[in-house]
């Protein structure tokens, strides 16, 4: 009804335009009859839209409006914010006046008000001034998680120093990079990393100090602790706060590393508080929600936009050491969470749990985060009796950010389709053969239309709160990630690195990352959609889909690696449902069954060192299969039926016919997007 009542409101918006118009042309050009007029003014209407954009208004207007809405709470408080140079740390305190003992961090049935952080984190804040610490320096936080890591970083943002947080899952030469790369002058570090401290602390050379360990002595040599050091430390605020620009260095937080060694990404006070505001305000979440986040506080869905929530909002917030599945609604009922977070696979996890009652007692009533596999999500709601899930896009450091505040099945976020320069972000077409962007005649990108695969860019505009791209600790990093005359010459834009599609309203589906997708046999295959269907044909086991090279043959082959520790897969099972719902071109050429697959501090799986294995048994211990086409099954691939594969002996399924697996590519089939059952606009079968 409202719907209907809106559409007719735009209609009689435009009718009275129209008449206003017409007064202007029978002004303007007396020489028009009415009728003439009449008909210029239906001309217009039709060449601008006419119908469609009334039928586009009905279905999208409602949303731009709270879209919008919601935008402007989020602009003002950034404004505000701007205006009075206000830090984070003095909006954490503003929080503190207001409500000192209210509970900010639950932890183990620990409970730690807002005063508590606050005396802990100025402690923090005035030792580092004591050690010689100065506005601008690095140190680096290498612990698990708990409220005492929370209160170091904060403590050092008091004072403007300015805190690497490194993955604790980090060891030996990833460590050391880490603490390199930012160019940090310290090292503090949890009682529980100690060991790991130890195998590199040769290298690193700086002041260590050791958290956590209360009356204890380190184990390490050489080294500080830092409890009693603190206990010394005046509580009260320091008063270098007052030196700390909102648009000053905060943090530096890292890339997940699933392509190489993590990169230590600059965020500002400005792009923290936007970050957090923007998930606060689009979500619809209030000041009163105790947010369940189970996810590690060294990233930027746990420690930037969860923990926001508690820094800037006035939430409570339950924090563990490490995500548990078979706690997670367990704990969310035990202490009355009404909102839940996720990243990467854990939504699946959460899956895998057999069914017990508390994961429908509890009060969540919105789950925000990013990753959630779009073949799993009306299970997932079903399930766990979620009304809302708010899946957002966006990486640490990019500003590319897209949020579906509405729940729409699959998608991560939208972009207008009535006022698309609403939001500088944009799918642009990439060559398929090279990556690179396709340009028109005038050296710019061509924009996608809907239903057209892209990847996703945001225009930077300096010194803009939201646009701004503030790069990484190494330069070098930072322009590789910038693309240039993008809409106009000289214009720049972030590169996301990931392939999205827009269906008509706007709705846009993550599709692959723009390494992943591979062509074999002159098709586009997307390893995210064929991942979707291997989960669901193993009952959501780990799961990776990647391409490897075939000799004689051109393109990459699909090659599935899948956890299978028990031998439960019955390959003949899988091979039939791989089928229904994959073409030939897409259906796995190889599989690996593994153990285990090493996945990020965000649970996200990683690929590269499988893909760079490929599926040489001299090389590889686990169970290597190979689609043998002319006894349509998987066959174990030994040393034998390798050599052959190598020598262009062996045979593959094609699409129409059976031929040798070095046959050379057919002329490629008009370009499209991806295979029939890819991500089209829904209505044209989103996967």
């Amino acid at each position: 009804m409202w719907r209907t009542a809106l559409a007719v409101g735009v209609t009689s918006a435009l009718w009275a335009a129209g008449k206003q118009g017409l007064k202007v042309f029978d002004i303007l050009i007396p020489s028009l009859s009415g009728l003439q007029l009449a008909s210029v003014a239906a001309g217009i209407y039709i060449t601008t839209g006419g119908y469609y954009t009334l039928w586009l208004a009905y279905n999208t207007l409602p949303r731009d409006i709270t879209a919008a809405w919601r935008y402007v709470q989020c602009h003002i408080k950034l404004k505000t914010a701007s205006f009075r140079n206000t830090s984070i740390p003095k909006m954490f305190m503003e929080n503190v006046r207001r409500n000192p003992n209210k509970v900010a961090l639950i932890f183990e049935d620990q409970k730690w008000t807002f005063a508590q952080i606050d005396e802990y984190s100025n402690r923090v804040g005035n030792f580092m001034v004591e050690q010689g610490f100065k506005h601008g320096d690095v140190v680096a936080l290498y612990m698990w998680n708990r409220p005492e890591y929370v209160c170091t970083w904060l403590g050092c943002a008091k004072v403007g120093v300015v805190p690497a947080l490194i993955n604790f899952n980090l060891l030996n030469d990833s460590l050391i990079h880490s603490i390199k790369v930012a160019h940090s002058k310290a090292l503090i570090c949890g009682w529980e990393v100690q060991e790991a401290v130890k195998d590199v602390q040769d290298q690193l050379a700086l002041p260590i100090f050791v958290s956590g360990l209360g009356n204890e002595k380190p184990s390490l040599t050489g080294v500080k602790c830092l409890d009693s050091l603190l206990n010394q430390s005046n509580p009260t605020p320091p008063p270098q706060i007052d030196n700390v620009d909102i648009k000053d260095k905060l943090i530096y937080i890292y890339t997940s590393g699933t392509t190489g060694l993590p990169k230590a990404a600059v965020i500002k006070h400005s792009r923290y508080l936007f970050f957090c505001a923007a998930v606060h305000y689009m979500v619809g979440l209030s000041d009163d929600e105790v947010i369940y986040n189970p996810l590690p506080l060294y990233h930027t869905a746990g420690g930037m936009v969860g923990m926001g929530q508690v820094l800037l909002f006035n939430n409570t917030a339950v924090i563990r050491r490490k995500f548990s599945k078979s706690q997670y609604w367990i704990e969310a009922k035990k202490h009355g969470c009404t909102v839940g977070q996720y990243v990467g696979e854990l939504c699946r996890y959460l899956l895998t749990n057999s069914p017990h009652p508390e994961e429908k007692q509890h009060k969540v009533k919105v789950m925000f985060g990013n990753g959630v596999r779009e073949n799993i999500w009306e299970e997932f709601t079903t399930r766990f009796n979620i009304p809302l899930i708010a899946e957002f896009y966006g990486a640490t450091e990019g500003i590319a950010n897209l949020i579906n505040m509405e729940g729409k099945h699959g998608a991560c976020g939208f972009l207008s389709v009535l006022f698309p320069s609403a939001i500088p972000v944009y799918l642009v077409k990439i060559d398929e053969e090279t990556g690179e962007p396709v340009r028109d005649k005038n050296g710019l990108c061509v924009v996608c239309k809907p239903g057209e695969q892209g990847e996703l860019v945001g225009i930077i505009k300096k010194e803009h709160p939201f646009r701004e791209f503030h790069g990484y600790a190494d330069e070098a990093a930072t322009k590789k990630k910038i693309l240039r005359n993008v809409l106009k010459p000289g214009d720049t834009a972030f590169k996301s690195g990931d392939l999205l599609v827009q269906d008509k309203f706007g709705y846009l589906y993550f599709m692959d990352r723009t390494g992943d997708t591979f062509r074999w046999r002159g098709e586009n295959v997307s390893t995210t959609e064929v991942e979707g269907v291997v989960l669901k044909a193993t009952d959501h086991k780990d799961s990776v889909v990647y391409g490897v090279e075939v000799p004689g043959a051109e393109g990459r082959a699909g090659m599935a690696a899948i956890v299978d520790p028990e031998g439960e897969i019955d390959l003949e099972d899988f091979l039939k449902k791989i089928k229904k719902s994959v073409p030939p071109y897409a259906q796995p050429l190889f599989l690996r069954l593994l153990d285990h697959i090493s996945v990020t501090g965000t649970f996200k799986l990683k690929k590269l060192e499988l893909q760079k294995e490929g599926y040489n048994p001299n090389i590889i211990k686990d169970s290597l299969y190979f689609l043998d086409s002319k006894q349509g099954k998987y066959v174990p691939l030994d040393k034998d039926l390798f050599e052959k594969i190598k020598n262009c002996q062996a045979r593959s399924k094609e699409s129409n016919s059976d031929s040798r697996i070095h046959t050379r590519e057919r002329k490629a089939t008009p370009k499209h997007n991806l295979y029939p059952c890819s991500c089209l606009p829904w209505s044209q079968r989103y996967p």
